[in-house]
């Protein structure tokens, strides 16, 4: 499951397409780490900047697209050219060297060597490790992109045609339907999008090599463990380059807590058994904290004037407390449960429109740690219910910085006190605090919305 590397290279237990959304796109929450799932396979390169010029593969590249034979942008020592080239040529060792691991979890002998038996290094997914897109887009161009009229009809068809399934696992778990189908189809576009990469080969290449062994090797052995029960044939685990797989995007560790056996077949089969996939997609959330009978969120109309300094995850109040501060939801509707406590988030600043997140939305938020992700599932199973799209306009006329100017950004910030990390391009909560204090002392709101006019202003201009 997308579900954050990657469910951000990984849910530090599960990464979900999510994780270059999660860096690539507005907010890298958290290191969940289902990373790389579905969304990464549905947008191919929107996401991310030209492919790196391709060289000479190495001996053992089994990706169609070569590596590129160049140090990783991290500048982690481990990605280096050198690093990757001598890590690769041990790569048979460095596998055959899990076997005593793989024994302590049950796996067979002659299993292990039946699912290793001419496994080799993917290099490419070095490249896509260490990639750090250039551009990327704004989040209202992303939600265009995933809520549309097309992937909407299918996912009613998709509701309609599985009603037994979806309502034994609403009964089952509370978990809310729209919310499963809608991870379903933002996920892989309801199967179509799911990644074609073998998990194997994934999972030990990344557990062998790079900068992130430790986490990979427990999703290679995990991998493994599915494959020595027998709940998934090694045909049915194909995904993204971080290892996660079938409609909901589960990587292995993920499918190892949360799948369950829907049918009661013997088998927990989160690929091609549709009541399998629903009942552990839910089983996923209610886990996590799923509070069943509640929505995710609101949008809101924030008053002029609002002071933007609250608008921060750590700063959850009642409903009616947001109300007295002038926060009202579109047409003057009312909010159900006034008592419940929510955060304000403002993605596109004082320009665009607010939204009042409930727990549900910390729950979707854990399935993949990015803001527009989880904004996404959230209004697309909105959609799905008959509701209707955003009332407020979106600043259509921003652009969105490029990396290079997000650099620069930090920068500027470091230099005149606000900023105390090290920049790197990628914002999230600390980049934000620091624009929102920026702002405040130029008398400008305090929204931390990164316009090109804001950094015109720390440019002097």
């Amino acid at each position: 499951m997308m579900q954050s590397v990657a469910r951000l290279a990984g849910r530090v237990g599960s990464v979900t397409a999510a994780t270059m959304i999660a860096a690539a796109l507005l907010l890298p929450a958290c290191a969940h780490a289902q990373a790389q799932n579905g969304l990464s396979n549905l947008f191919g390169g929107i996401f991310s900047g030209p492919n790196p010029a391709p060289s000479q593969a190495p001996p053992g590249n089994g990706g169609a697209q070569p590596w590129s034979g160049e140090d990783g942008a991290s500048g982690h020592p481990l990605m280096t050219a050198a690093a990757i080239r001598e890590a690769a040529g041990n790569f048979n060792n460095c596998v055959a060297a899990m076997w005593p691991d793989a024994a302590r979890r049950g796996i067979t002998q002659e299993n292990f060597q039946r699912f290793t038996a001419g496994l080799s290094p993917d290099l490419r997914i070095m490249d896509l490790m260490d990639s750090q897109p250039e551009f990327t887009k704004s989040i209202w161009d992303y939600l265009d992109i995933l809520v549309n009229d097309n992937r909407l009809a299918r996912g009613r068809e998709i509701l309609a045609t599985y009603k037994a399934q979806f309502d034994a696992t609403e009964k089952a778990t509370g978990v809310d339907r729209y919310i499963i189908a809608s991870i379903w189809g933002i996920e892989s576009n309801y199967s179509t999008q799911m990644g074609d990469r073998s998990v194997l080969q994934s999972t030990a290449t990344l557990a062998c090599i790079g900068r992130r062994q430790a986490y990979f090797k427990d999703e290679f052995l995990s991998a493994l463990e599915i494959l020595n029960r027998g709940d998934l044939r090694p045909e049915q685990m194909r995904g993204s380059w971080a290892g996660a797989f079938g409609p909901t995007q589960f990587m292995p560790t993920a499918f190892k807590r949360f799948a369950v056996d829907g049918d009661g077949d013997g088998r927990r089969d989160v690929v091609d058994n549709p009541t399998d996939l629903i009942a552990s997609t839910a089983n996923n959330l209610k886990k996590d904290g799923w509070q069943a009978g509640q929505t995710w969120g609101f949008e809101v109309v924030v008053p002029e004037g609002f002071n933007y300094m609250l608008a921060d995850r750590a700063k959850a109040m009642t409903i009616a407390q947001w109300e007295k501060l002038g926060l009202k939801r579109p047409n003057n509707q009312s909010f159900p449960h006034p008592a419940e406590k929510a955060y304000l988030l403002a993605p596109a600043g004082a320009q665009g429109p607010g939204f009042l997140m409930l727990q549900n939305y910390r729950v979707i938020m854990k399935y993949n740690p990015a803001e527009a992700y989880a904004l996404a599932i959230g209004h697309f199973a909105d959609r799905l219910r008959g509701g209707q799209p955003f009332v407020q306009p979106w600043p259509r006329q921003e652009r969105e910085l490029s990396r290079t100017e997000r650099l620069e950004l930090q920068q500027l910030l470091a230099q005149r006190g606000f900023y105390k990390g090290t920049p790197d391009g990628q914002f999230g909560g600390q980049t934000r605090e620091a624009l929102r204090n920026f702002q405040a002392s130029i008398g400008v709101p305090a929204d931390g919305f990164a316009s090109s006019e804001v950094l015109d202003r720390l440019r002097g201009r």
